[in-house]
């Protein structure tokens, strides 16, 4: 492994020269290049530094166990200790480094909240979660663009679409992917009873056109005017769009922009990630027959998380994790969830799968 990660580090300094060129400099698109694969070599790189000094302190430190002064013996035994437990953590650093990454981790996502059961206050807790993650993006420095949205009169979401752009946002939300169980009292429920209702996110790496063909002859595309909570129209000419991929059945329908152009835009972006979606769904379904679908059906019984308003209470029934600081969590500390369930995964990805150098 080590004569892998020398020609990481002979890649790493051949970018830093690079790096410095003025050709390079004036070249803003490769210099971003590089300046992007320098940066995720850098951890590897440096972790594996620390861990050729340590190894070198060490063979350096033992010459002196057979020093005629014993005081300087039990130094050098007491130091060599130390440093095999420096050696020990660098090399489980090393370890989680180098397990394969997901190519996608990079990439901007588009994010879907969708009512499922509990009619109404599901609609109210897409809203809730929606509110969610924006605090999350605001702390992150992240950029939020709605793609398309249907509320509701009381002042949920039937569903909300969204495109979030910034560094490595797919990495950091890939699991949040599922239903999203909620168990609390509607502020209609007169008699204090407990309602639990669900709803389901989809977290879709963002496709670029290079990433999905479409060819245009397999798509219907209709103009309609755009309409509000209870279908009144709030426009008077024909903006929104309805994009129909034909060979999949898939449709997405933008009406948000007063343009017709932007909504289309913005109904192509939705249509590119659920087809790449699909495909690597399509993939998967090859090696594994029982694989289940990313957001399932939208029935409480296949959660992945259930928010309990009355205690206060989240618990990932994936790493079962349960904290009693719901109301932080709604107000965008998702790292509260999301640093546990990212170190679960990592070490279950170690588990089964080879390491990205190996």
């Amino acid at each position: 492994m080590f004569s892998q990660i020398e020609e990481v580090e002979r890649r790493f300094n051949t970018l830093e020269n690079e790096l410095s060129r003025q050709e390079v400099i004036q070249h803003q698109s490769l210099y971003q290049e590089y300046l992007k694969e320098h940066s995720s070599l850098l951890p590897i790189v440096d972790t594996f530094r620390k861990l050729r000094s340590t190894k070198e302190k060490i063979k350096d430190t033992q010459t002196l166990l057979n020093d005629p002064d014993r005081e300087i013996r039990e130094l050098a035994q007491t130091e060599i200790a130390r440093l095999k437990d420096v050696l020990t953590n660098l090399e489980h650093e090393m370890e989680l480094l180098l397990v394969a990454k997901d190519p996608k981790d990079e990439k901007n996502i588009i994010l879907e909240i969708r009512a499922g059961t509990g009619g109404e206050e599901a609609a109210l807790f897409v809203a809730d979660l929606f509110r969610m993650y924006g605090y999350y993006m605001e702390d992150k420095g992240w950029k939020m663009d709605i793609l398309s949205q249907s509320p509701t009169g009381l002042g949920g979401f039937k569903e909300i679409i969204a495109l979030i752009e910034g560094e490595k946002v797919y990495s950091r939300l890939k699991y949040e992917s599922g239903v999203h169980r909620v168990q609390r009292i509607p502020e209609t429920e007169s008699k204090g009873r407990i309602h639990t209702s669900a709803v389901t996110v989809a977290v879709l790496p963002e496709a670029e056109e290079v990433d999905v063909s479409i060819n245009p002859a397999d798509l219907k595309i209709d103009v309609f005017r755009s309409s509000g909570p209870g279908g009144q129209s709030v426009n008077t000419t024909d903006s929104a769009v309805r994009i129909t991929h034909i060979p999949t059945g898939s449709v997405v329908s933008c009406q948000d922009e007063r343009s017709q152009h932007k909504n289309k835009a913005k109904a192509m972006k939705i249509l590119r990630s659920r087809l790449l979606h699909q495909q690597e769904e399509e993939q998967r379904a090859q090696l594994s027959e029982d694989r289940k679908n990313m957001v399932g059906k939208g029935d409480r019984s296949e959660k992945i998380r259930t928010y309990n308003y009355v205690q206060n209470r989240v618990t990932d029934h994936r790493t079962g994790l349960t904290i009693y600081r719901l109301e932080d969590l709604l107000r965008g500390q998702l790292d509260l969830i999301l640093h546990p369930l990212l170190a679960h995964f990592k070490a279950e990805s170690k588990k089964g799968r080879p390491t990205q150098l190996s």
